[in-house]
């Protein structure tokens, strides 16, 4: 018996308000107007007979069925867009497109893939730098090291890094005229800021126990690149990631006057489609990635 499927455009508007639990981001996302949104997801529950939302003056929420739901929507138009990749891909010696954050690609990952180009020189590695959220469906992007929490329903994650926060300066300034022997020393000494996350200094401050820092003070920086390059250059002290440390710590060019660090409850994880673990190319990245974390002694 065929069973009869509802329409693919009322499927897509319904995953990407049940995703952004907005009709308005949603609409700006497929390109249409926020009234179709909703007329095809009004027409998607009709078919259904089932409410996959509920819409209140307060937003839209996913009911237990839309819940349920969701995730599948997601796998099976993943799946879609595998197949329809799968039938333009002309070989599947194609490059391997890895979207991440620039910093990380810099400072983690680069100075690693030679050992990945050794032991798998028939694979070609393209890094998708970008402080954006890659979007599989309908991008060439196989596989994605993203960092949060890990909840990205309907695809496959693992965690790689738990961050840590370190403390970091020149040595110059270690040694300078109010040297920093302990955490209260700060007080005498500029904070270099991330924009990103901005509340950094005032959770490491709170787990250190360390009071009567003024946290308006210092400069502020888009990227951790920048604020690592900050404090290599003597401007101030940076509160940065442990592992994105390593290279400096390792030469000399920064020092962490403490060994307190602040686990930020945060990950970095390697994130694909399920179908994509089927994929050679995915799989011998992963295997290679993970087997690098661990044999540094990283959480995993």
């Amino acid at each position: 018996m065929v069973h009869p499927i509802p329409p693919l455009p009322s499927l897509r508007a319904f995953e990407a308000t049940g995703r952004l639990l907005s009709f308005r981001k949603a609409a700006e996302e497929l390109s249409v107007t926020r009234s179709a949104v909703s007329h095809q997801i009004h027409a998607l529950e009709e078919g259904l007979g089932v409410r996959l939302l509920e819409r209140s003056t307060r937003g839209v929420s996913l009911t237990p069925a839309g819940q349920a739901f969701l995730p599948e929507i997601q796998a099976a138009l993943d799946r879609l867009a595998a197949a329809i990749a799968d039938l333009r891909r002309p070989s599947s010696n194609e490059p391997l497109t890895i979207s991440l954050l620039p910093t990380f690609a810099v400072r983690w990952l680069i100075p690693r893939l030679g050992a990945f180009r050794r032991r798998h020189p028939d694979i070609e590695v393209r890094l998708d730098a970008s402080l954006e959220v890659a979007k599989f469906a309908g991008s060439d992007v196989d596989l994605a090291i993203r960092y949060g929490r890990g909840d990205w329903p309907g695809l496959h994650s693992e965690r790689l890094i738990a961050e840590s926060l370190i403390l970091v300066c020149s040595p110059a300034l270690r040694q300078g005229p109010a040297p920093l022997k302990e955490p209260s020393d700060l007080a005498h000494h500029v904070l270099l800021h991330n924009s990103s996350h901005p509340e950094d200094w005032s959770l490491w401050l709170r787990a250190a126990a360390v009071t009567g820092i003024d946290l308006d003070r210092g400069p502020s920086f888009a990227y951790s690149e920048l604020l690592l390059r900050a404090a290599a250059e003597g401007l101030g002290v940076a509160l940065v990631p442990s592992h994105l440390t390593e290279g400096d710590l390792a030469t000399g060019s920064l020092v962490a006057p403490f060994d307190f660090t602040y686990d930020s409850g945060f990950s970095y994880w390697l994130v694909c489609p399920f179908h994509a673990l089927d994929d050679r190319r995915v799989a011998a990245f992963r295997e290679w990635l993970l087997g690098e974390i661990d044999g540094r002694g990283m959480p995993s």
